[in-house]
């Protein structure tokens, strides 16, 4: 393994990680901040069972391309110097499946909550994402050949729309 920058050089991508760990914990929280729920109360049953089969299928998602990768699993959007590229499983269906899950996961925590504060953040980490994910796809251009015919085919975040 070659030298590392120190983290603080955000070489690798690191400061999104931060931003990423802040995120989450907002939207966890989301509910509790969020001092009332938006819809009539007679939205409680369906909000929850639409919010929980969204959080369900984001973490299936999210776990299918965090499986995928494999060894090539790293917390930092730069990729390893060892990594392979992935386009089967999860990552046939979306470039970044990992992010999607998170984002399908986050916005069903808010729908199962009527928390518009969480949908709002949810929202947030879906641009965030979008933003983190164009600097990674530029890393894995310079790293992998065939990425640039990969990203034609398969959508970027949101399965079968972007």
């Amino acid at each position: 393994m070659t030298n590392a920058a120190p983290w603080w050089k955000n070489t690798r991508g690191e400061y999104y990680v931060i931003v990423q760990v802040f995120l989450f914990a907002l939207i966890a929280a989301g509910p509790l901040l969020d001092g009332r729920q938006i819809g009539p109360d007679a939205l409680r049953l369906p909000a929850l069972v639409v919010g929980g089969v969204l959080v369900a299928i984001g973490g299936l998602l999210s776990l299918a391309g965090l499986f995928g990768l494999g060894r090539n699993l790293s917390v930092l959007p730069h990729p390893k110097d060892d990594a392979e590229m992935i386009q089967s499983g999860a990552y046939g269906l979306v470039r970044h499946p990992i992010y999607s899950g998170l984002i399908i996961a986050g916005a069903g925590w808010g729908i199962a909550f009527r928390s518009g504060i969480t949908l709002g953040l949810a929202l947030a980490l879906f641009l965030f994402f979008d933003v983190k994910s164009r600097r990674e796809e530029r890393w894995l251009m310079r790293k992998f050949p065939g990425y640039a015919a990969y990203r034609q085919r398969v959508h970027k975040l949101i399965p079968f729309v972007y």
